[in-house]
């Protein structure tokens, strides 16, 4: 059970995030933006967004081996494209805020397949899917079990 529903608590707010989202969505490719979300997700800690994410990445047709790729992206080899692992890059670089996270070699991988506009899209997509990281963390959020979402 959720500590608190921010939809019904703090709708202005909860409203932004989700105008993000939809932007977002419509921006990025998706099944870049799934991989991106649940790469976020897993250096987050987050359980509800991983489960999430990779249920969505699966119903939209991403192979089981390139989901379990993600987690380790690094060493997958070619479970995933050149431009998949400049995505998850830049994912890992936005999301582990540092003095060194998004270096000029993370940043020229990505715009070597994507246009500066692209660039722009991934950068907000990354930076919401933190968010809502943060919101399900705060709020106690975890992966639904019941009928429509089976364990086994």
């Amino acid at each position: 059970m959720t500590r608190i529903d921010l939809s019904r608590t703090n709708r202005g707010g909860y409203a932004a995030v989700l105008a993000l989202e939809a932007y977002a969505r419509t921006h990025v490719d998706k099944t870049l933006y799934e991989l991106l979300k649940l790469r976020a997700s897993i250096l987050n800690g987050c359980g509800f967004c991983v489960d999430m994410h990779a249920t969505a990445a699966a119903a939209h047709g991403v192979p089981a081996r390139t989901l379990h790729a993600v987690a380790a992206w690094q060493h997958a080899g070619e479970l995933l494209d050149d431009r998949q692992r400049a995505v998850l890059a830049l994912t890992d670089a936005v999301t582990l805020v540092g003095p060194e996270s998004v270096t000029d070699e993370v940043w020229e991988r990505a715009a070597a397949f994507f246009s500066e506009k692209e660039l722009g899209s991934l950068v907000v997509a990354i930076a919401t899917i933190n968010v809502w990281n943060r919101i399900a963390l705060a709020t106690g959020m975890t992966p639904p079990i019941d009928a429509a979402h089976p364990v086994a």
